[in-house]
């Protein structure tokens, strides 16, 4: 698919170009956006993922920082509004 080929050649020049960044867990980033973009709205799907990116920045492992942010999601998803 010509969508995912585009994603794949953009998430390998973001690897080579930015300095220090680990390899891009790009299914798991598309799922948390996808996941906050239905549980809250679709605005929450790029600040959900800086929240994560944040996260990993300050130390802690992606598969933590997934944790934290499904926690969120799941703790939006019962409260009530």
């Amino acid at each position: 698919m010509v969508v995912t080929d585009s994603l794949a050649d953009w998430n390998t020049r973001l690897e080579q170009q930015l300095d220090g960044l680990a390899e891009l867990d790009q299914d798991l980033i598309l799922d948390v956006a996808r996941q906050a973009a239905h549980t809250v709205a679709r605005p929450a799907a790029p600040l959900t993922t800086y929240a994560l990116g944040v996260l990993v920045g300050s130390g802690m492992t992606i598969t933590d920082a997934r944790a934290v942010i499904d926690g969120l999601l799941a703790s939006w998803d019962t409260d009530e509004r």
